[in-house]
């Protein structure tokens, strides 16, 4: 895959995608949309081990979708908005884009629809259907009605 050299604000945006490439990261902002989770009851409704659950962590963290404070030994998350915002924006350039195109083509379906309505394209072909002849010499002939002589048999 050939990579090009991006500025600093594709570099985050490639890194917030990255990260919620993965569903597991997903559900993890999910679950912290309620509020700052330790890392063990984070992990616990993943059923992994905590290292590889440690993995997805970091990769969230270097994206800056969470923050990480630590009280005595435990280490609780939080979500951040700012890299969300960012993409959410990014985003909403593509669906103005989408959106434009997607109603022209409707339209343009629409108008295609009025003029040739699918009622009537059925019509032309059954009336097409009924008046041509049968191209077959006769009819077709039926299955025999008893199966043929006992193939081999594999002695053991």
């Amino acid at each position: 895959m050939v990579k090009y050299k991006d500025d600093a604000e594709d570099d985050s945006l490639n890194a917030v995608f990255a990260a919620l490439a993965d569903p597991t990261r997903r559900k993890v902002l999910r679950d912290l949309e309620q509020g700052n989770l330790s890392v063990g009851e984070l992990a616990q409704p993943h059923g992994m081990s905590l290292p590889g659950f440690m993995k997805h962590l970091r990769v969230l963290e270097e994206a800056g979708l969470v923050t990480r404070a630590k009280d005595g030994r435990v280490v609780n998350l939080a979500i951040a908005p700012e890299p969300m915002q960012e993409a959410a924006m990014w985003l909403s350039r593509y669906e103005k884009f989408w959106s434009v195109r997607l109603d022209a083509l409707g339209r343009y379906l629409y108008r295609q629809e009025e003029l040739n309505p699918p009622w009537k394209e059925a019509q032309r072909k059954a009336s097409r259907k009924e008046d041509r002849p049968s191209t077959s010499p006769g009819t077709t002939p039926s299955a025999p009605k008893k199966s043929g002589a006992r193939g081999p048999t594999r002695k053991r």
